[in-house]
Order: structure tokens, then sequence, then C-alpha cells
């Protein structure tokens, strides 16, 4: 019995060992074909710059080609209107950023609702899929921030699948090239990150002064309080507070930059290395992009769920007035369930 099972383990591990070989194998033989088709079409067909056919492009040219600015294109707007120089669009004008992210919005609930309608007890391929997504990042949630991160797991799972698909769009080819007058990564465009951003600030801010009370909530950064220790308690502790209050504002220009400077900046570095450089170079940076937004998606959605947590959390003098800190629940709950 023992003979079988240990035969039957390393057929698995064989198996799976050629599946590998042969993933890795294709891989190499269309990289191959990539860089070949790539390099004799620089010489049979030319490139020539907008508009002049017969002219040799310049590497300006490759560059100008490949490479998105900060402004988004704006795909429509109110007749008679014009829009401020900058790179910010205002409403109720529509950029390709927009469209983008309602494309992505409109991906993510038509998943959700046709695998919601295909549940079954034996789930198919979708239904596996969506269940594992979603414990994924329940359980990652979970692991973040304890028993508290329960209540915000659904908002935490909207902004990092939202994010992941916005990052990724920008390296589709089609939406680059063909397409980029109408579409374009959202989270490259700062618009979109400021939004984004602005729904995690109010968020954390509407959560505190929800769990706390307004006065408990207020009581963190203006701690009046602190005089009755004493002028120089309460100055000191006045002071931390006030820095906290800033650091509040802080956050809010933190995570709009950072999503947009690191998606913006992938987005011209790719660019820019596939104008330069056969396809070799650009296929390795796309496999680095593809990585470095994942991590830019999950950085931006586990600081909105830390940056609200903090927020729920009391002053250390006054945790043993606020329940609901601990269970998640309102303090009228919590008595009730006491009594």
């Amino acid at each position: 019995m023992a003979d079988a099972v240990a035969t039957d383990a390393a057929g698995a591990a064989e198996a799976a060992r050629r599946r590998g070989l042969g993933l890795r194998s294709r891989l190499i033989v269309l990289t191959v074909a990539i860089v070949f088709v790539d390099f004799f079409a620089l010489f049979l067909i030319p490139p020539y710059p907008p508009g002049q056919p017969g002219e040799t492009a310049s590497i300006t040219d490759f560059i100008e080609a490949n490479l998105e600015f900060p402004a988004p294109n704006v795909v429509w707007a109110p007749e008679g209107s014009e829009q401020p120089e900058g790179i910010l669009i205002f409403w109720p004008s529509i950029s390709n950023t927009i469209v983008t992210s309602w494309l992505i919005m409109a991906l993510i609930v038509l998943v959700a609702i046709v695998a919601g309608r295909q549940r079954a007890d034996v789930p198919g391929r979708l239904q596996n899929l969506v269940e594992w997504i979603v414990e994924a990042l329940s359980g990652f949630a979970a692991s973040m921030g304890g028993p508290r991160a329960a209540r915000y797991v659904g908002i935490f799972m909207a902004f990092f699948l939202f994010i992941l698909l916005s990052n990724w769009s920008g390296l589709l080819p089609l939406f680059r090239v063909e397409l980029g007058h109408y579409f374009r990564a959202p989270t490259s465009d700062l618009n979109i990150t400021i939004g984004l951003a602005l729904v995690s600030f109010v968020l954390f801010q509407v959560e505190g002064v929800r769990a706390l009370g307004a006065r408990g909530y207020l009581g963190k950064f203006l701690p009046f309080g602190e005089f009755r220790h004493g002028i120089g308690a309460g100055a000191m502790a006045l002071f931390v507070g006030l820095i906290e209050l800033m650091l509040e504002f802080v956050k809010l220009l933190t995570l709009s930059m950072r999503l947009f400077g690191n998606i913006y900046g992938g987005e011209v570095a790719l660019g820019v290395l596939t104008a330069l450089t056969l396809a070799v170079v650009p296929v390795a940076m796309l496999g680095l992009e593809i990585m470095l937004n994942f991590i830019q998606a999950l950085i931006f959605s586990v600081l909105t769920l830390m940056f609200t947590l903090a927020a729920i959390e009391g002053h250390h003098a006054d945790d043993g007035d606020h329940p609901e800190i601990e269970t998640g629940r309102p303090a009228s709950v919590e008595a009730a369930a006491a009594n």
C-alpha cells in the first residue's frame, strides 16, 4: 500500500515537472518569436513620424508613441466648455480614465452577479475562483487587523480589486496604442487617485466618529482634558494632538500621490524601454510591472484598513469607555447583550 502511494506521488511530481518544463519552453519560444518579428519589422516596415510617410522616425518619435502624459484625454465635454490647462479634469467632462473605470467596475459587478447566480454544491471554475479570492482577501485582512477588521473586509476587497484591475489595464497593449485615446489606466491619472484617497479619508473619519462619538474622536486631536493633570501635561498633549490632526490630512496626500506616482512612473519607464530596446527588455519590465502593480494595490488597501482601525481606536485613557472598539459593534448593542 505504501509503495503504491509513493509511486502515485512520484508520478504526480514527474507530471508537474513536465508541465513546468512545457510552459517554460513555450514562454521561451514566444519571447524569441516576438524578438524575431520586432527586429525584422524594423527593417521591412520602417516606422515613420505621424503624418509623414517616407520619413525616418527618430528615437524621440518612438518614445512619444509609447508615452502617456499626466493629463488624461477628454473623451466628452459639454458643448462650449473649456477645460483649464493642467492634469485635473473637472466634472461633467469625461476623460478616458473615467471610461476605463466604468468598464472595470462593470466587469467586477458582472462577475459577482454571474458567480452568485451559478452557486452550486459542486462549484464550477468561476465559483471556485471567486470563492478563493474572497477567502484569501478576507483571511489576509483578518490577519492584519484581527477581529475588528471583519467589519471592513468588504471595503478592503473593493479597493484592492478595483485598483489591481485599474493598474493592470495600463499594461494592455491595445489600450496603450490603438485605443489609447478612449481608454487609459485609471490609477495613472491623478484625478482618479485623489478620488480614491478621498473615499478612504472620509471612511476612516466617519468610522472614527461612529465608534468613539464626535466628542471622543475630536478628543484624540484636541485633548483639553489633559489640562486637569497640569498646564505642562495639557500643553504637551495638545501639541501632540495637533500634529496628529495635521497627519490626518497628510494621509490623504500620501495615499493619492503614492499610487499615482508608482503607476504613472512605471508606465513611463515601460514606454521608454519599449521604444529604445527590442522585446526582451520590455517583456521583463512588463513582468516586473505586473508584480509592482499588485503590490501597490495591496499597499493602498492595507493602509485604508489600518487607518480605519486606528481611527476607531480610542485614546489610551478612554479605551475602557468604548467597548465597540474591541467588538466592532456599537456600545448600545454590547450593553443589551450584557443584560
